[in-house]
């Protein structure tokens, strides 16, 4: 089994979690059995290079969710005998187990259960592992909660960012990758050049200004204090094992269950989308050769529009979408965000230099990722209701689910005798 330890039970997280579970138990328990992961495929990217020397204990924030986990199943299985690699993660409502489950009784995997904004659960993390190298993924990033709850992201983009800069250069770590999104920039209108890594940075909602903020600290702590960092902007990013809260996955479960998807506005935006497993290639590529204190843009070449997006789901899907009243009948129209960039666009020139190519087309990414969720999607992080629903759930539900998915998750590592109190 793989390690996994706890923060300490003087915070009251686990006694309080566990003990509150007085609802629902024969729900979470079944939960906790669930063997879906054992009949799932492993995925990873493709990159094998030379190892770093100086590195050896790579710390990667938020390595239960969706793009780090790529990233840590494709660490640890690349260089079994070169990296230990410690997935950190609180396990938040879009986190599962389930994404590293197939690396437990790995020599050089571990899990560690700890909270960002929490300055003694990064430290002995650092400690009890010897960190010497952080990919920092840990974020909040639906930018639809971001307007409604816009202190939360602050809070753990921001303020989670900050302790681990500040832990980090107290630990002596030697290289900090922070990744961050290429909403940063803001909006590139239509014809308007693909922005390089120097451009300046023009975020327009809350989640985007949290990350640019989050890149202010990052470069703060590289002037102030000679922290070897690399920042990496990437465009969005889809896949297996993202949670169906964003668009693409949203799209397949709700198609999955007869019902329709709802798009913002007119459809019209548009998104780049790079799949993960190409994903998980690029961000190998920047560890392995990246310089220190430069940024790098992550992207792909496939542009699409929301409403062409969904008639791409639907042929995939072998669901009727030529004329007007089959799409009627899968796609509905719901009000706009407050602001809804048109489009992002960015140059990854830097990352081609270093060999890095897209290899996954966006129709041959949507197939994989269509037949991933028919298989998994309803059980991988149990009841996916809430987040399929068309609209942001409130604040309020958000907390509620995201204490639900603690509570399965807590079960979970239990149940399998997994807990070290320290």
């Amino acid at each position: 089994m793989a390690a996994i330890h706890s923060r300490t039970t003087a915070s009251g997280l686990w006694p309080e979690s566990l003990a509150e579970n007085t609802e629902g138990e024969e729900r979470f328990a079944s939960y906790a059995t669930d063997n879906a992961w054992k009949t799932a495929p492993i995925l990873q990217g493709s990159t094998n290079f030379e190892p770093l020397p100086d590195v050896k204990n790579i710390m990667v924030t938020g390595g239960a969710g969706f793009i780090a986990s790529w990233v840590v199943r494709h660490l640890t299985l690349t260089y079994p005998h070169a990296y230990n690699v410690v997935s950190f993660d609180k396990l938040d409502y879009c986190a599962t187990l389930n994404n590293t489950r197939s690396l437990d009784g790995r020599p050089n995997y571990s899990f560690y259960l700890g909270d960002l904004t929490c300055p003694s659960d990064v430290l002995s993390c650092m400690e009890k592992h010897k960190i010497d190298t952080v990919l920092h993924f840990a974020a909040q990033s639906h930018v639809d909660l971001s307007f409604g709850n816009s202190y939360s992201f602050t809070r753990t983009n921001v303020y989670g960012t900050h302790v681990l800069l500040e832990c980090a250069t107290k630990f002596g770590i030697r290289r900090f990758v922070h990744v961050s999104t290429d909403e940063v920039y803001g909006e590139v209108k239509e014809g308007g050049d693909d922005l390089v890594e120097s451009s300046i940075l023009s975020p327009t909602n809350p989640y985007a200004a949290s990350k640019a903020a989050a890149e202010m600290l990052v470069c703060s702590y590289q002037a102030s204090f000679k922290l070897p960092v690399i920042i990496v902007r990437s465009n969005n990013i889809y896949g297996p094992h993202q949670y169906p809260e964003k668009v693409i996955p949203k799209f397949i479960c709700r198609l999955q269950r007869g019902q329709p998807v709802a798009l913002h506005g007119n459809g019209s935006p548009t998104r780049r989308y790079l799949y993960a497993g190409d994903a998980a290639d690029a961000f190998d590529t920047i560890l392995h050769k990246g310089r220190i204190g430069q940024v790098y843009n992550v992207g792909s070449r496939d542009e699409v529009g929301n409403l062409a997006l969904c008639k791409m789901l639907l042929a995939a899907m072998g669901l009727g979408q030529d004329t007007p009243e089959q799409l009627r009948k899968y796609v509905r129209y719901t009000n706009d965000r407050p602001f809804n960039d048109s489009r992002y666009a960015v140059n990854a020139t830097k990352l081609h230099q270093f060999g890095w190519q897209q290899r996954t087309s966006l129709k041959d990414g949507l197939a994989l990722t269509i037949a991933w969720y028919r298989r998994f999607g309803e059980v991988w992080w149990g009841d996916i209701s809430p987040a399929l629903e068309p609209f942001p759930i409130l604040k309020d539900q958000e907390h509620d689910l995201g204490k639900k998915r603690f509570k399965q998750e807590a079960l979970k590592v239990v149940g399998h005798d997994w807990v070290a109190f320290n």
